[in-house]
């Protein structure tokens, strides 16, 4: 999670960027929307500041998007999926979190590549004869739901006129 701490500035504010915090929020359950929302809340409580934090997902069309495992998917026709990454991002504990969300669409499939990150090997993008894992880094980079939801973080950012600066001292 990163954190950002609020100082005087011109337009929506000034922004102190801190290095990444390993915040303690639990591990929540429910749709990866209210999920992401609710990291926020708590981490943005915790820190008494703005925070950005990520949730990442593999949901399964056949499961209703329910997201889970691979072995959950043998007894189903449809193998299609999809990556979904969202980020949110609240100004405070006591403001409503902003969310981003990234998705690509593809399909399950036998494992296949290195098994360096969690479901890589079984998500198979479509338009694509390679998994996650087969695929070079730039060229996952360039696809991935995360880049999407990322882009979309970046895209507000620029917009919104925010003024970041990093503390040496931390």
């Amino acid at each position: 999670m990163t954190n950002f701490n609020r100082g005087r500035g011109r337009g929506r504010g000034r922004y102190d960027f801190n290095n990444e915090r390993n915040l303690r929020v639990p591990e929540l359950q429910g749709e990866p929307v209210d999920i992401s929302k609710e990291k926020a809340r708590l981490a943005a409580k915790q820190v008494n500041g703005p925070v950005l934090v990520e949730d990442t997902c593999l949901c399964f069309n056949a499961l209703d998007g329910l997201p889970g495992l691979n072995n959950l998917l043998m007894g189903y026709e449809d193998k299609s999926a999809y990556a979904l990454c969202v980020f949110s991002f609240a100004l405070g504990p006591n403001v409503e979190p902003i969310t981003f969300l990234g998705k690509t669409p593809g399909k399950i499939v036998p494992p296949r590549g290195p098994n360096d990150f969690g479901w890589d090997p079984i998500f198979q993008p479509d338009g694509y004869e390679q998994t996650y894992a087969e695929m070079p880094k730039e060229e996952k980079n360039k696809i991935s739901h995360r880049s999407k939801a990322l882009a979309l973080v970046k895209s507000h950012f620029a917009e919104g006129e925010y003024i970041f600066q990093t503390d040496p001292s931390v």
